[in-house]
């Protein structure tokens, strides 16, 4: 079985990925995000993989979760 560490980033979203994600985006969509985040009290990586998982897969609420169907 993995460490933790390395099933974490191959399940989710990690911190270092999900920052050059949010670096590359408009100012006001970064922002949204970060927002966000701070108004549920998760990290803004799970924040960000929630929209992608769930723009992939409704039904799911993160990529563990996710079986995109396209």
């Amino acid at each position: 079985m993995p460490p933790i560490a390395e099933q974490e980033t191959t399940e989710h979203l990690s911190p270092v990925v999900a920052r050059m994600i949010l670096v590359a985006l408009p100012d006001h969509i970064r922002e949204a995000f970060e927002r966000r985040a701070a108004e549920i009290e998760y990290p803004v990586e799970a924040v960000l993989e929630m929209a992608l998982a769930g723009f992939l897969d409704g039904e799911c609420l993160n990529f563990s979760d996710c079986k995109p169907r396209y």
